[in-house]
């Protein structure tokens, strides 16, 4: 229910967690615009994300939308030996959707008016009781909150906390979905089943997710896959990270700018590494992307009426399946904070300070350690349970 605060806020970053912060301020009467430097919509970012009550708690609580019918499921934890023989199985509750399914049903609650594309943001200047907020066009707004949930390499990071820099944690994240239908016989194996393969220094993953129309149990399915493997920081990275037409990027390669040679490599290696089904999986995706894993750890989230949410403040690496999470449980503690302090925002912002710095700092060391086990210590054992979970191990299993 609108309380009307008679707020104005800005929201850099129009991401999941930057969408679901101006939904829960807009439903609080907060008036509020989001600025998304892309110039086109998010649709193409990311694969498969792990559901969490917290991921999807503003489309469960406030739309028409059925969870169940945005996503897949899984209901058995499942560990393969080397020749695709189960090595460990278990029960579970795990859902899981793509992000352009989420990020459409979030911003399809929004005015599309109010979110603008090709709006980066250059800076902004704090001024008593108001925010001017510069844009690289020259334009500026003005406002009584800014929102900067801008991600991994935020602008607002860089000008509020100039020490902190993102570290690369070793490794990248090999990424790509494929269809049930290009090879039935091998990968409905993999159907309603989380999937895990163990090798030394390095893991991957499977699990269903939905099609671009919805969850189809009964139709095509997508598996989306995840396979970490470790790179030298430097010249290997940079060179991995160097697109088709000789850029290289800071963070990851989109679908279809990674380089065949290392696609190539990458189809070799699963042929000779991992189960049968799994390597078929691999070999049948079409372009295959990377993006590189990275640690962000802030020592504040609030400076006065501007706020750093998600990836801004923490980076967590995947492991726990808990960076939406926490991202969307920064902005509904947000909206929380404010309606408990009848719209003071700096006493609101101070107040979430203290809640979310302790969260992001749990999580931040649950997830680090999960991928030291895996990448580099070779201490993740065959059949141990997910990590899975923001808040502790274990909340991310949805009935």
């Amino acid at each position: 229910m609108s309380l009307d605060l008679g707020l104005r806020a800005v929201v850099v970053g129009g991401s999941l967690g930057g969408l679901t912060a101006a939904l829960v301020l807009r439903d609080l009467g907060v008036d509020v615009d989001v600025y998304e430097r892309s110039g086109k919509p998010l649709e193409g970012l990311g694969a498969g994300i792990v559901l969490h009550p917290a991921t999807v708690r503003y489309v469960a609580e406030r739309t028409e939308h059925d969870v169940t019918e945005l996503s897949s499921r899984a209901t058995r934890l499942r560990y393969l030996e080397g020749d695709g023989s189960v090595a460990r199985e278990a029960p579970c509750r795990y859902r899981f959707t793509s992000y352009r399914t989420l990020y459409r049903a979030l911003l399809d609650c929004f005015d599309r008016r109010r979110y603008h594309l090709a709006s980066p943001v250059r800076g902004f200047d704090c001024d008593g009781d108001v925010v001017s907020v510069r844009m690289d066009d020259g334009h500026v707004t003005r406002c009584d909150l800014l929102v900067c949930a801008d991600g991994i390499h935020s602008t607002a990071r860089r000008l509020l906390l100039p020490a902190v820099e993102p570290r690369f944690s070793g490794y990248v994240g090999w990424r790509g979905t494929v269809a049930e239908s290009s090879r039935p016989e091998v990968l409905a194996t993999l159907r309603d089943a989380i999937t895990y393969f163990v090798m030394p220094f390095s893991h991957i993953l499977a699990y269903p997710i939905p099609t671009a129309s919805g969850s189809s149990p009964d139709g095509m399915v997508l598996t989306n896959w995840v396979w970490y493997r470790n790179v030298a920081a430097g010249p290997d990275l940079d060179e991995l990270l160097t697109d088709r037409d000789g850029k290289t990027h800071a963070v990851s390669l989109p679908p279809g700018l990674v380089r065949e040679r290392h696609v190539k490599a990458l189809q070799e290696d699963a042929t000779e590494v991992l189960p049968p089904q799994l390597a078929t999986m691999v070999r049948h995706t079409v372009d295959p992307f990377v993006q590189a894993v990275f640690d962000i750890e802030v020592p504040r989230m609030a400076f006065g009426r501007v706020c750093l949410i998600g990836d801004a403040a923490f980076a967590l690496r995947p492991h726990v399946a808990a960076g939406t999470a926490k991202a969307a449980a920064d902005a509904w503690a947000l909206g929380e904070a404010l309606r408990a302090a009848g719209g003071d925002v700096p006493e609101a912002l101070a107040r979430w300070e203290r809640r979310q710095l302790a969260l992001g700092r749990r999580a931040f060391r649950r997830t680090r350690d999960a991928g030291e086990r895996s990448q580099f210590q070779n201490a993740w054992p065959v059949g141990a349970p997910l990590p899975f979970g923001l808040y502790e191990t274990g909340d991310s299993e949805l009935a």
